[in-house]
């Protein structure tokens, strides 16, 4: 049966107290915490640094067998390389995030390209065509012109998910490209009525046997996580009628 995981973009915020974590739990203990109530979360470090094995071990032992972390590509192969002669970084970043898939805990790598950086069809596909086929691959594209009906089929073509990000300026197509579905909810607030219809959308998803990966964002303030355990929790089972209007740990 598909799977729905839900989480937010980081963890590590002692802003997000009390709301979310309780007041007096130790930093050290906001991922087993998170872990709790979340079922994945998207990795952002992963875009500046190579992830160390001992990091890795670390985030393994901290979260339950079912949890999973999405990981943003590193820079070097979105911004500065741009999906061009990467020579073996693109390895040494996917020998990076091997312990995660090792322990059944890596979820989708995220390609996001920058801005200024317009569609090239023959550079995409080269780069595709270097991804492992059991890679879960998904790619936000930030210029219009990648949107559009010969890149969405090139993707379908090699089951890679196009990133469905949402922001206050943009908003990319909801395109299904491959069999898991992955959303990036980028704006500051969501009404009683578009989480209601993120969630119709996502069990559309799950009934047609998709999984689907959704992170809010983070920010300062915890309502991005607030809004992930209602989505979480609903999509799990409870009603569509209503909102979750519980917190974590109540």
């Amino acid at each position: 049966m598909a799977q729905l995981y839900v989480g937010t973009s980081g963890w590590a915020y002692p802003s997000w107290k009390p709301e979310f974590y309780p007041q007096k739990l130790a930093q050290a203990k906001f991922l087993t915490y998170y872990s709790s109530q979340l079922n994945t979360v998207e990795v952002n470090l992963t875009f500046r640094q190579l992830l160390k094995g001992t990091t890795a071990e670390k985030w393994i032992g901290q979260t339950p067998a079912a949890f999973r972390f999405a990981v943003k590509a590193h820079q070097v192969i979105t911004h500065i390389k741009r999906l061009r002669e990467l020579g073996d970084f693109l390895l040494r970043f996917l020998q990076s995030i091997e312990p995660l898939a090792q322990a059944g805990k890596l979820g989708p790598v995220l390609f996001q390209l920058p801005p200024n950086l317009q569609a090239d069809k023959a550079v995409l596909e080269a780069f595709l065509a270097s991804i492992p086929r059991a890679l879960r691959a998904t790619f936000e594209f930030r210029h219009q012109s990648w949107l559009a009906d010969d890149i969405f089929s090139l993707l379908k073509q090699h089951n890679r998910a196009l990133c469905i990000a949402e922001t206050e300026e943009r908003v990319t197509p909801d395109v299904v490209t491959a069999d898991f579905c992955y959303y990036r909810y980028r704006k500051p607030t969501y009404t009683q009525e578009e989480r209601t219809a993120m969630l119709h959308r996502m069990q559309e998803h799950l009934q047609s046997g998709r999984e689907v990966f959704a992170y809010f964002k983070h920010e300062e303030t915890p309502q991005g996580a607030i809004y992930a355990v209602e989505v979480l929790k609903q999509g799990a089972g409870a009603p569509l009628s209503t909102l979750l209007t519980s917190r974590p740990g109540a």
